[in-house]
């Protein structure tokens, strides 16, 4: 019961565009609480709206690794719950995880990014990929104001792609395991 009330929500939740709910959220944050303490609460919101996305996929790994004969077989011998969850199912899903975390990284930083761009982040004072852009499209005797922003925020969307696939290579429980 739990489960299927929370998906719904998360459903319900999920519908509704990411960065519009950020923007509304954003803009109603008065001014001193950004100036003091502007990153954090962007990025609060920013990872408070931004985790739904996961639960979809950590769901189906869930009820699938559930349903394993191993799983079974510890329930036949005696195992508790708890044991089950955190010795057998967690270890086979966090795979999943640590491969998605990269990618919502990613995503903050194109959030974060997009915020600034369009005025909704960081405030002015701050340099910021969104503002260099802004910076660089509304002077474009200067070239490469844009074309620098640029270059340095893809490679940096790279280097977490490929740091977290590479974590998730060290994390693959399915390496070093036995069976086949």
């Amino acid at each position: 019961m739990f489960d299927l009330v929370v998906q719904r929500l998360i459903e319900i939740f999920s519908n509704v565009p990411f960065l519009f709910v950020v923007i509304i959220v954003s803009s109603s944050v008065p001014i001193s609480i950004k100036e003091k303490s502007g990153l954090g609460v962007i990025i609060a919101i920013l990872v408070i709206f931004g985790w739904m996305g996961m639960t979809y996929l950590m769901r189906t790994a869930a009820l699938k690794e559930k349903a394993r004969d191993y799983v079974a077989a510890s329930r036949v011998i005696g195992c508790t719950t708890p044991r089950i969850v955190f010795k057998h199912i967690l270890p086979n899903t966090v795979a999943i995880l640590v491969t998605l975390i990269p990618f919502s990284i990613s995503g903050l930083i194109l959030g974060l990014t997009s915020l600034d761009y369009l005025g909704f982040g960081l405030p002015p004072k701050y340099a910021t990929w969104g503002t260099l852009l802004k910076d660089g499209l509304q002077n474009i005797s200067a070239p490469w104001l844009v074309s620098s922003a640029f270059v340095c925020l893809v490679s940096l969307l790279i280097l977490v792609t490929f740091i977290g696939e590479a974590v998730r290579e060290a994390f693959d429980p399915k390496k070093f395991t036995y069976y086949k």
